[in-house]
């Protein structure tokens, strides 16, 4: 009897064992392979070019500023606003960056080709000088069309520098944009959409510590500002009902960023106490309860934007419970965001994707 009993327990300790290092072995195996890229790449494919239904989000100055999408953003009018357009077009720039030989590349090329022109890049300026709307988009827009742009830079294929060269004036008026608008904002914006300064800023640094160093200068000013002496942020209060990015997570990303890695450690113990040991004790996946609700379907872009900061601190602290509470997130909204309806397939791609190239770094 006593054998059996020992021989149970050594079960139970192996079992749980395998379990734990199985988990950890399968966060480290997510990437952006040829089989997600098959499933991920047809979201964005298939709307960058859906100009309806359409949610302009712009300001009319007068009747002349009734027009089509098509004619207000010739380069960005589909995939329902113009945000989710641009992360799409990045979407289908990294899926090509990462796998030259993807299947679909050509009919992807054929669609960036068309929408980024020169002509079309001039109609968006022309729309973001408007008096109306100079602030269209800010900060969440401009963050992703950097991001589009950074990609552009750093895909080696021979289109890419046609693209890049017809889209940079827009990239320069934006990255203006944004260091004026930084100057300016006394006080950080920490809901958990779009306008969440930390999301703009992390984005857009990872452009800027690289190629704009203006810009960078100001957002590693401006996030000391803003968020150096913040303590105990309370994860217990996420998510709200609407969120896609998580208000704590997308600080520490920053944070992670523009300080020094002993300074981060120090800091990230103040901000978030607890959380490395125990991370799981204060997140679990956001479920969502009608991915028809287009402010409901937010909560499967809030689980892949965790994951992707979680994947960042984890990757960067070596915290194995970090990656793997960073995979669940993500598996958990992964294998549910085909669900047919338009309001999370017009953009959730860009967050998956972008998760799992947070993943193998």
């Amino acid at each position: 009897m006593e054998k059996k009993i020992l021989a149970m327990l050594i079960l139970m300790v192996t079992t749980n064992f395998s379990f734990s290092q199985q988990k950890f072995n399968e966060d480290a195996a997510l990437a952006l392979d040829q089989k997600k890229a098959q499933f991920l790449y047809h979201f964005a494919f298939d709307c960058i070019q859906k100009e309806y239904p359409n949610k302009l989000g712009q300001v009319l100055g007068d009747d002349s500023y009734l027009a089509p999408p098509r004619v207000l953003h010739p380069a960005f009018y589909g995939c329902f606003d113009w945000h989710s357009s641009v992360h799409g077009h990045w979407t289908l720039v990294t899926i090509l960056k990462e796998l030259p030989d993807f299947e679909h590349s050509e009919a992807i090329l054929e669609k960036l080709k068309t929408n980024i022109t020169k002509e079309n890049i001039q109609a968006e300026i022309n729309f973001f000088d408007d008096v109306h709307n100079k602030d269209f988009e800010r900060t969440y827009g401009w963050a992703w069309l950097l991001k589009l742009d950074e990609a552009l830079r750093e895909w080696e294929h021979p289109a890419a520098s046609d693209l890049h060269r017809n889209l940079q004036p827009l990239t320069q008026l934006l990255s203006e944009k944004f260091v004026g608008f930084l100057d300016k904002l006394n006080y950080p914006i920490r809901v958990g959409e779009h306008s969440n300064i930390a999301f703009g800023m992390s984005f857009a640094y990872d452009y800027a510590k690289k190629y704009d160093a203006v810009l960078a200068r100001k957002i590693e000013e401006k996030a000391k500002e803003y968020f150096l002496n913040d303590r105990n942020c309370p994860l217990g209060w996420e998510p709200s009902g609407f969120d896609f990015l998580s208000p704590c997570l997308q600080e520490a990303s920053l944070m992670l960023k523009v300080l020094p890695e002993n300074e981060y450690k120090g800091w990230l113990k103040k901000f978030l106490p607890g959380f490395e040991k125990q991370p799981e004790k204060y997140l679990k996946p956001a479920e969502v309860t009608d991915r028809s609700d287009g402010k409901l379907a937010h909560l499967d872009g809030l689980n892949f934007s965790r994951a992707w900061c979680l994947f960042e601190m984890g990757n960067a602290l070596q915290n194995k419970k970090m990656l793997n509470l960073a995979a669940t997130h993500f598996n958990f909204s992964y294998e549910k965001m085909d669900s047919g309806e338009y309001a999370g397939s017009h953009w959730l791609a860009s967050f998956a994707a972008y998760a799992l190239i947070k993943a193998k770094k």
